[in-house]
């Protein structure tokens, strides 16, 4: 397996889709990197040549950040907008949806599966002593 960005990618797949396997590398991405490199994009991950994998490397690593780089970033703005103290960073800190999605239902992914429906959680009636 050829490891490219701190990643291993699949040795069975097109390059194409292997490339996205990295954090930060989607499809289009990888195909304008494969132009740009002139590699073909319905090589196999194994039968790329030593040289290939090595301007793919340098390529990616001058031109895009990925993985852990780019999650650092990432986090520090999510940091630098909960410190301001923006309406976005507050909904952060509260686990809520930061993009304006409705809260009513359909926040299932952000706050966890939680139920909180009337009867799910009803205790037994008290027992006459």
């Amino acid at each position: 397996m050829p490891r490219i960005g701190g990643v291993s990618i699949p040795d069975n797949k097109q390059i194409l889709y292997s490339l996205s396997y990295i954090y930060g590398i989607g499809i289009a991405l990888s195909e304008k990197i494969l132009k740009a490199t002139n590699i073909d994009k319905k090589k196999k991950a194994s039968e790329l040549t030593q040289q290939e994998l090595v301007s793919l490397k340098d390529y990616i690593e001058k031109n895009f950040k990925v993985e852990g780089e780019l999650k650092r970033e990432k986090m520090m703005n999510i940091k630098r907008l909960k410190d301001v103290g923006a309406w976005r960073g507050l909904r952060h800190i509260k686990g809520l949806p930061v993009r304006g999605q409705r809260t009513k239902t359909n926040t299932r992914t952000v706050r966890g599966n939680v139920r909180k429906t009337v009867g799910s959680g009803r205790k037994p009636a008290a027992t006459p002593t």
